[in-house]
């Protein structure tokens, strides 16, 4: 009788010892360490080709501006390159910069994203054709980001990068430029941005390249959506 006595004495030992210890805290770093090597295993299944553009809902302070605007989700976009062994995207941000993958990615709500390809790229996008596309795009890195959408080359916003790197290396217009009077300037959050940016004198007639307007495009397919 007295066995499985000290059986359970036993087990009930152990149990208060391990509840006793302290437990070990995670480093600084480790959860965003780890989401960022799941992240890293996820884009090696995925065929993702340099010159690719990808997309996703920013959580900026004014992507609610730009989708109420656009009426579309998608309010941020940027270019993949390959650089050193890792794929980056080229942005613009404050300022235009290159911003591994991997912490691009988690940027967007949700972590979704949709990755377009220009439909004939096999033909396109030639190596000659994607050295004069990193070319093209280096040439913005360190500029400021454009609050004002204008279309000089001084200050430059997501989208407008995108337009004029492609435009520059393959001659493609890919989405159709519209003047700012076209979108929906209506919403009160639309109009307290523009009286933000512009004050009274809004320059409705400044060509803009919206990401819908790209996401949209017939020169693109999707090949990745997560």
């Amino acid at each position: 009788m007295r066995r499985p006595l000290s059986i359970i004495l036993a087990v009930l030992f152990i149990v208060l010892a391990v509840w006793a210890c302290p437990r070990r805290k995670k480093r600084p770093g480790y959860f965003k360490r780890a989401r960022r090597a799941e992240l890293t295993t996820m884009l090696i299944t995925l065929k993702l080709h340099e010159g690719d553009l990808i997309f996703h809902t920013s959580q900026s302070a004014q992507s609610r501006a730009i989708q109420l605007a656009t009426h579309s989700p998608y309010s941020h976009c940027g270019l993949l390159l390959r650089q050193g062994g890792e794929w980056q995207v080229l942005e613009a941000v404050q300022p235009v910069r290159l911003t591994p993958l991997e912490e691009w990615i988690p940027r967007g709500q949700g972590g979704h994203f949709v990755v377009k390809r220009l439909r004939d790229a096999d033909q396109v996008l030639t190596p000659a054709t994607l050295r004069h596309l990193l070319r093209a795009g280096q040439q913005y890195r360190g500029k400021d980001y454009d609050l004002y959408f204008g279309w000089s080359d001084e200050r430059i916003y997501c989208s407008e990068l995108l337009w004029k790197v492609y435009h520059e290396a393959t001659g493609r217009q890919i989405g159709r430029l519209q003047k700012l009077r076209e979108f929906d300037l209506s919403h009160p959050a639309v109009q307290a941005k523009l009286r933000e940016r512009y004050g009274d004198k809004l320059p409705l007639d400044e060509p803009v390249i919206s990401p819908v307007r790209m996401f949209d495009s017939p020169e693109l397919v999707t090949v990745v959506e997560k």
